[in-house]
């Protein structure tokens, strides 16, 4: 999960959590963190398999800000940039 300029998240998957984030910093990555430059990596974790990762960035997208930021909080992560 990235924490991006405009105070916006953005979440995805990769398999190397810091060359996607020097992608997306560098303007080459997703359509949204061209637009919403993304400052720091907040959170990332490892799944069994590419089939659940997936299913974790799915479920991620569809739910509200507030949930992400409630799922923040909990893990005790800070939105500061």
């Amino acid at each position: 999960m990235l924490l991006c300029a405009d105070n916006s998240l953005y979440g995805g998957f990769t398999t190397d959590v810091a060359k996607r984030f020097a992608t997306h910093v560098a303007g080459k990555g997703a359509k949204y963190t061209k637009v919403h430059r993304p400052l720091k990596v907040l959170f990332s974790q490892e799944f069994e398999s590419k089939h659940d990762a997936l299913h974790a960035e799915w479920a991620f997208k569809h739910q509200s800000r507030q949930k992400k930021l409630q799922f923040l909080k909990q893990q005790g992560i800070s939105m500061q940039k």
